[in-house]
């Protein structure tokens, strides 16, 4: 968070094109975990952006482990998402453009648990029923990755 946060102190809330990584965690049922955000106390996927130097494979280990304290064996990369509908405003007023890059964790290891201060709870949900209080950027993401077809 400290190259953002450098960032921010030089460009205030004004819109900054971000890069990182989603990842999407699958149970045996199929349900997709989800974290309860701390800063916009909405559901949201696992992840963040690049720290210099990063890869976005990087970035989706060590995401998974800072937000939910699981490892993955592998990732599968699914798309890269950017453009006008990757905008998002956050609740404190920064502004930001996403480059995101979709990939699912493959033979997951550990137990669900906040490891963290973004999250406040985790949780699997269907994604055959509309989830309440979706983040509307993860639902995009979700969207334009394929993942949701029927709602």
């Amino acid at each position: 968070m400290g190259y953002i946060m450098d960032l921010r102190k030089a460009v205030g809330t004004r819109p900054l094109i971000m890069v990182g990584s989603c990842v999407l965690i699958f149970n045996n049922e199929g349900h997709l975990l989800l974290q309860r955000r701390t800063d916009s106390l909405d559901w949201g996927t696992i992840g963040g952006s690049l720290e210099l130097g990063e890869s976005l494979e990087e970035a989706a280990s060590r995401e998974l482990y800072e937000e939910a304290g699981l490892r993955a064996k592998s990732f599968k990369f699914i798309t890269v998402l950017s453009g006008e509908d990757m905008y998002y405003r956050y609740p404190h007023g920064d502004e930001i453009y996403n480059v995101t890059a979709v990939y699912e964790a493959i033979e997951v290891e550990g137990m669900p648990k906040i490891n963290d201060n973004e999250g406040l709870e985790l949780n699997y949900f269907s994604l055959e029923e509309p989830i309440p209080n979706l983040n509307p950027s993860i639902e995009v993401i979700l969207r334009k990755a394929g993942y949701i077809t029927k709602w």
